[in-house]
């Protein structure tokens, strides 16, 4: 019986891993990455000034991983713009969720039911993306671990990756938003699901990619799935990397930079001189007293 079962979910996991992604997945990943972008201050008012600038933005989100991970590999960063079909409906989904008379079509989308469906579906393709990714570069590189680890992290979170360069084509600066300076939760799981299929491809983890995908994509799904519909930005991975973490980086300590903060203080209080007292108010009498005299004289 046990073993009955086992073969039904590796044949679960075979048919899921060769379900097809475009057009129905892609089109859901489309619509949330173009809802993100809406999402972001100013994006609104930029697709009226200059329509193009935010069709540029689109296609960010919607094809940055593709072109990080051709950099990475050698390849031209838009050979993937070749690709009519995706090109097309994307623009599609940006024009209706920007463009569509009374915004018919965007609050169709982010009404909440309806976009956890395509948030779950979205991530069936950043999985797919991540297993790609590392396949290629194993491809490539056949021995280059960190090429692929490196490759499948791009596939899967290009998009937040690339954010300061399409915050530029926004006119925005902001490089404290740094995505790998502060990860957001698709990013660190895209880094660690990276590591699971790159010791997948090496065979160092007994596991087919079959199933691999299926189990973290289901995983991804639960994850994403419960933090939009709450709302929540906690990370699933936050107890976990606060227990180890300290054990293997130390921690933060606050008396450090309250030093430092007091050294930078007493050296800004050594360079600058005090300031002369203020003269009393007899002392400006006095003066204007002599002037006066002197003028008379």
């Amino acid at each position: 019986m046990e073993v009955a079962g086992a073969l039904q979910l590796g044949e679960l996991a075979a048919a899921f891993a060769a379900l097809p992604v475009f057009p129905l997945f892609d089109t859901a990943y489309f619509i949330v990455s173009v809802l993100y972008l809406k999402y972001e201050p100013g994006a609104v008012e930029m697709s009226r000034k200059s329509p193009f600038a935010s069709w540029l933005c689109a296609m960010l989100h919607c094809f940055g991983s593709y072109i990080l991970a051709d950099l990475l590999l050698g390849e031209s960063p838009i050979d993937y713009f070749s690709n009519n079909s995706s090109i097309i409906l994307a623009t599609a989904v940006w024009y209706l969720i920007f463009f569509c008379p009374m915004n018919i079509f965007y609050k169709c989308v982010s009404f909440l039911p309806m976009k956890l469906i395509f948030v779950a579906m979205k991530e069936v393709v950043r999985v797919r993306k991540i297993a790609a990714g590392v396949h290629h570069a194993h491809h490539r590189y056949h021995h280059g671990w960190f090429i692929m680890m490196a490759t499948g992290w791009v596939k899967g979170s290009g998009v937040a990756l690339m954010s300061n360069l399409e915050q530029l084509l926004r006119g925005v600066w902001k490089p404290e938003t740094n995505e790998i300076l502060h990860m957001s939760f698709p990013t660190k799981a895209s880094l660690y699901g990276t590591i699971l299929f790159t010791l997948q491809q090496t065979r160092w983890l007994p596991i087919s990619e079959a199933n691999l995908i299926f189990f973290f994509t289901m995983f991804m799904i639960v994850c994403k799935v419960f933090m939009t519909a709450t709302h929540s930005h906690a990370s699933p991975f936050a107890p976990v990397e606060s227990f180890i973490c300290p054990v293997f980086f130390g921690s933060v300590s606050s008396g450090h930079s309250s030093h430092h903060h007091d050294q930078h203080g007493a050296s800004h209080e050594v360079s600058q001189p005090p300031p002369p007292p203020a003269k009393s108010k007899e002392e400006l009498n006095e003066g204007t007293r002599k002037r006066k005299a002197k003028k008379a004289e």
